[in-house]
C-alpha cells in the first residue's frame, strides 16, 4: 500500500480508540449504570437518560455502539436506530427490550439493528453481543477502506496505462519519423546528383542555343542560288523547321525551370529532415516555417487559402531542428484541414520579447467545441473522421514544445477559427522541463 492509501499509526489509534467507544441509552438509571459497569473493562463507555441526549452524545463524538431500550419517554429506541443509521452509518446499534415478541425482532433486525436483546438480559450474553458486534463493524470498516484502498490503486494503474499508451505512441511515431527522415534525406541525396547536373547542363544547353540561334539569322540572311533556296524551302516545310525554331528556346526554358522546381524540393527535403543537424544548435525559424510551407504547397497554393506571413524580428534560438519542422507540419497542415475546400486565411505571426520567442498559427476553419478544447492534446483524440487522423499530431507537438522547455496552448471560437501559440526560450536547455512561459 502507498504511502497516499494507508493508514498512519495516529489513525489507526484514534481508530482502535474509538471502535471500544460504547453509548448505552436508557431511561431507567440502575439498568444503564449495570450494563456500563459490565462493559467497562474493555470498553470506554457513556449513558444517556433518553434519545435526544443520545443524538447530542452522538453530535459531539463518536461511538462504535450504541445499546438502547425501545420504550422511553419522547422518542422511541426504534426511533432513535433509524437517525443513527441516518445520520452516523458507522455506528452499530443494539436494542433492548422487555418486549418478548417475535415480529417485534424481525422488524428491528430489518430496519438495521445488529442483534435484540431481552431484558432482564444476561451479563455474558450481552457482553458477547457487543463483541460480536464491535467485530462486525471493524469488518465491515476494513472492507471499506480496503475497497477504497483498491478503487484508489485502480485508478492510478488506469492512469498509469493511459501514460504508458501515451508514450509508446509517442515513441512508435518517434521511430517512425526518424524512419521516414532517413527515408526523406536518402531520396533527397540520390536525387541531388541527377538533378545537379540536368539543372547544369540545361542552364548550358540555353546557352548554346543562343549562340545557334545567331549564326541561324546569318545563315538565312545569305543569298544562295535558287535551285539551292528551293531545295532548302522544301526541306524546311518537310521538317516544320519555323516551328521547331520557334519552340525549341521556350521548351529548354520550361524544363529549366523544372529542373530548377525537382532543385528547390531536393533542398526543402533536406532541409526538412535536417538529419544532419539532429543536434540541439541554434536554428533560424522563420527557415524551418518556410521550407515546411514549401512542403505543403499543394494546401497553400490552391487559391482557397490566403496565407498572411506577419513576421517580427526573432533571433536565431537554440533547439532541435527537426523536431521543430515537425511541429510547424502538424500545425499548419490542421489549419489548412480545418479549411478545407472552403475560402480561407491562415495567418502566421512571430514576435519576440526578452525571454521568449512566441510563433502563432491562426486558421478561419470551423473552430474547435468547447467541450474538446481541453482534450486536443490528449493522445489518440482526433475530431477528423476514422482514417484521416491518428489524434497524435498535436499531442507529439505539445511534447516537443514542452521538451524545449516552452508551452503551446490553443485558443478557438466554434464557427470562427482556431489559434495556436508557442513560446520557446531564447535560451532554452536541451533536457529543460516546462517553466511558466509567458505567452
Amino acid at each position: 500500500m502507498d504511502s497516499s492509501t494507508e493508514i498512519s499509526p495516529a489513525d489507526s489509534a484514534y481508530a482502535e480508540a474509538h471502535d471500544r467507544r460504547i453509548l448505552i441509552v436508557d431511561d431507567e438509571e440502575p439498568v444503564r449504570r449495570l450494563f456500563a459497569e459490565s462493559l467497562r473493562q474493555f470498553n470506554s463507555c457513556e449513558t444517556a437518560a433518553n434519545a435526544q441526549e443520545a443524538l447530542d452524545f452522538l453530535a459531539q463524538e463518536s461511538f462504535a455502539l450504541v445499546i438502547t431500550d425501545v420504550h422511553m419517554p419522547g422518542l422511541g429506541g426504534i426511533e432513535l436506530m433509524r437517525k443513527i443509521i441516518e445520520l452516523y452509518p458507522e455506528t452499530a446499534v443494539i436494542i433492548v427490550s422487555g418486549v418478548d415478541r417475535t415480529q417485534r425482532v424481525i422488524d428491528a433486525v430489518r430496519v438495521g439493528a445488529f442483534d435484540y436483546l431481552i431484558k432482564p438480559c444476561d451479563l455474558g450474553a450481552l457482553t458477547l453481543c457487543v463483541e460480536r458486534a464491535l467485530e462486525r463493524r471493524s469488518l465491515m470498516r476494513n472492507a471499506r477502506l480496503y475497497k477504497q484502498d483498491l478503487e484508489i490503486r485502480n485508478g492510478e494503474l488506469s492512469r498509469q496505462k493511459s501514460e504508458l499508451q501515451r508514450l509508446q505512441a509517442q515513441i512508435a511515431h518517434t521511430e517512425k519519423m526518424a524512419s521516414l527522415g532517413q527515408l526523406v534525406a536518402g531520396i533527397a541525396h540520390e536525387l541531388n546528383n541527377p538533378a545537379g547536373f540536368i539543372y547544369s547542363n540545361l542552364a548550358i544547353l540555353k546557352e548554346h542555343l543562343l549562340r545557334l540561334e545567331r549564326y541561324r539569322i546569318s545563315y538565312d540572311e545569305i543569298l544562295l542560288p535558287p535551285e539551292i533556296t528551293e531545295r532548302i524551302t522544301a526541306l524546311k516545310t518537310e521538317t516544320n523547321y519555323l516551328s521547331i525554331v520557334a519552340d525549341l528556346v521556350p521548351m529548354v526554358e520550361d524544363c529549366y525551370s523544372g529542373a530548377e522546381r525537382i532543385r528547390d524540393v531536393v533542398q526543402n527535403l533536406r532541409l526538412f529532415s535536417r538529419l544532419d543537424e539532429a543536434e540541439f544548435k541554434k536554428v533560424d525559424l522563420h527557415e524551418g516555417i518556410e521550407s515546411t510551407l514549401r512542403l505543403l504547397s499543394r494546401y497553400y497554393t490552391s487559391g482557397h487559402i490566403n496565407l498572411k506571413r506577419d513576421y517580427g524580428q526573432l533571433p536565431q534560438i537554440e533547439c532541435y531542428a527537426a523536431q521543430m519542422n515537425q511541429v510547424w507540419m502538424n500545425l499548419l497542415v490542421n489549419a489548412a484541414q480545418a479549411i478545407g475546400s472552403a475560402e480561407g486565411e491562415v495567418v502566421i505571426k512571430t514576435r519576440c520579447n526578452e525571454r521568449n520567442v512566441v510563433a502563432s498559427i491562426s486558421d478561419t476553419g470551423s473552430g474547435i467545441d468547447p467541450k474538446d478544447l481541453k482534450k486536443v492534446f490528449d493522445p489518440f483524440f482526433t475530431t477528423k473522421p476514422v482514417g484521416e487522423g491518428t489524434g497524435l499530431g498535436l499531442s507529439i507537438s505539445h511534447s516537443i514544445i514542452e521538451r524545449h522547455g516552452g508551452k503551446l496552448v490553443v485558443g478557438s471560437v466554434p464557427g470562427q477559427g482556431t489559434t495556436f501559440t508557442i513560446a520557446i526560450p531564447i535560451r532554452a536547455n536541451r533536457a529543460s522541463t516546462p517553466v511558466n512561459s509567458t505567452i
